[in-house]
């Protein structure tokens, strides 16, 4: 319901200009702002800051916000509003989360905002909160399936994903909420978490989990750090059941000097971490989890995603992502939606290596042809790869971005010694590696018998006919298109695919 088929219309030029928008959360925890550049679909930050202002620390105990969590918060929209000042109000949106929602003194604080800022606080309800959070997933993986939960400083939303509008429900299962930072008392903090999921557990029982929250990003760059995973990139970092609770359980156990001494956790999260841990423990244990997806992508870009026409919400945030990168760096606008059009149908008549996602990877492949068209030409196939493996480009699993991160080299180089083959060997089969070398050697042909020109494409037809790969053109183009370096790419792309050649 929410990617966009690889055969639609390509974004208007309005959408493809593309906008920038900002977010201010005021949350239990942080005050944060991020502005963002929106292209079509694609979602880029180009800039984030924060400050930890804890407005919820005081909460459960005296009802209030914590007073000197609201002078850091103060300070920090102050400054937002100074990074701000240049901008069209309607493309800055002022949200407040638990903390503020639940505060008797929150009135008096959104006043005072108001007051010494100018920013007007939306004060979100939990169920607003929940339906955002489980936007903001989509927006980072439209596929996504199962139950949403964005754990904050005070509360924790769970959101049923399958629906075409998501509802869902808001519970007090923050940190803050349930003793933070005090040390934590593993036996008493599992009582209250068991009796406060205790009917949620039937409503949001699945077996795939998508968990928002910095906390619990946390706990799956601790994971990678300790399964020594190659790919740090913790948006659809995947855990599975028993993973996922042997990381949260050994976090539980530890002491703050203990966790002080962990490489890869953040520093102002020391206390408030092993309540996360075991609010995720009990997820797991009462929802019946098997698998735990992390989502880098939350109630902000929930926001946003929202804010987008139906047209270009629908769009595939891969395809969409890689069609913007590509065209800051590349020459020809049109080059990627003419290649997806000329290689497809004949890599499509092979077995799938990623079933029904093959045609959305062969698009995004194709959309990144140009990628390296600004880089050294000795190093573009290297360049490439790393750019790729990296890309804060929303929409695809980490096999998936080693997969298009081969095809990215092998567009540019025919050797089959990949970069960070150790990496790769990890994330890829034989058989997908063998694929990404061949997709991208069918790229690499299409460029070089087209000269980057989309519109020559539609001369040359590629075909795949039993144990053949043949190459054609027509009548007067035959000359111009099939020649020597056309030859030489085509025998490369037959010899990855282990077909014989047929030319003209």
């Amino acid at each position: 319901m929410w990617p966009r088929a690889v055969s639609e219309p390509a974004p208007t030029a309005a959408a493809a200009a593309g906008r920038q928008a900002a977010v201010i959360d005021v949350g239990s925890n942080s005050v944060r702002l991020v502005i963002y550049r929106l292209e079509g679909r694609a979602i880029w930050t180009v800039f984030n800051e924060k400050a930890l202002a804890g407005l919820g620390r005081d909460l459960p105990s005296a009802g209030r916000l914590s007073p000197d969590g609201v002078e850091v918060a103060i300070t920090a929209l102050r400054r937002f509003r100074a990074v701000l000042d240049e901008w069209d109000a309607a493309e800055v949106m002022t949200v407040g989360t638990a903390a503020v929602r639940e505060a008797r003194d929150g009135p008096d604080f959104i006043a005072r905002i108001q007051a010494e800022t100018g920013l007007r606080l939306r004060v979100l309800s939990g169920a607003e909160e929940a339906r955002y959070a489980a936007l903001g997933v989509r927006a980072g993986q439209p596929d996504a399936r199962g139950v949403a939960g964005d754990l904050g400083g005070s509360s924790l939303e769970l959101v049923h994903l399958d629906a075409d509008m998501p509802s869902g429900i808001t519970l007090p299962l923050g940190p803050f909420a349930l003793g933070a930072p005090r040390p934590l008392e593993a036996d008493r903090v599992r009582r209250i978490v068991a009796e406060r999921l205790d009917d949620a557990a039937l409503r949001f029982r699945t077996r795939e989990f998508h968990a928002v929250g910095g906390a619990w990003r946390n706990l799956a760059l601790l994971h990678m750090e300790m399964a020594d995973y190659p790919l740090r990139v913790a948006h659809q970092y995947e855990m599975s059941r028993s993973d996922a609770l042997d990381v949260a359980r050994f976090v539980a156990r530890q002491s703050r000097a203990s966790l002080e001494r962990m490489v890869g956790l953040s520093k102002k999260r020391f206390d408030t971490l092993p309540y996360s841990a075991l609010v995720l423990d009990a997820l797991i244990e009462r929802l019946g989890v098997e698998h735990i997806v992390i989502s880098a992508y939350g109630l902000r870009e929930g926001l946003l995603l929202d804010s987008m026409p139906p047209g270009v919400r629908g769009q595939d945030p891969l395809i969409e992502g890689f069609e913007a990168l590509s065209q800051v760096r590349g020459l020809s606008p049109d080059l990627g939606a003419a290649l997806e059009a000329w290689v497809g149908p004949a890599l499509g008549k092979l077995p799938p290596v990623f079933g029904a996602r093959e045609p959305a990877l062969t698009a995004a492949a194709c959309r990144i042809a140009d990628l390296g068209a600004r880089l050294h030409p000795d190093h573009r196939g290297e360049l490439t790869f790393e750019i790729i493996l990296r890309a804060p480009v929303a929409g695809m699993s980490h096999a998936e971005r080693a997969f298009l991160a081969c095809a990215g080299f092998a567009r540019h180089n025919s050797s089959s010694n990949l970069p960070q083959a150790a990496t790769i060997a990890r994330l890829l089969t034989p058989e997908r590696r063998q694929r990404a070398r061949a997709l991208g050697a069918a790229i690499r042909l299409g460029c070089d018998l087209s000269g980057r020109n989309a519109g020559l494409l539609r001369h040359a037809r590629l075909e795949i006919e039993g144990d053949t790969l043949a190459l054609d053109a027509e009548g007067r183009w035959r000359d111009m298109l099939l020649g020597e370096q056309t030859a030489k790419r085509a025998q490369t792309l037959a010899q990855a695919l282990r077909l014989k050649l047929r030319l003209g």
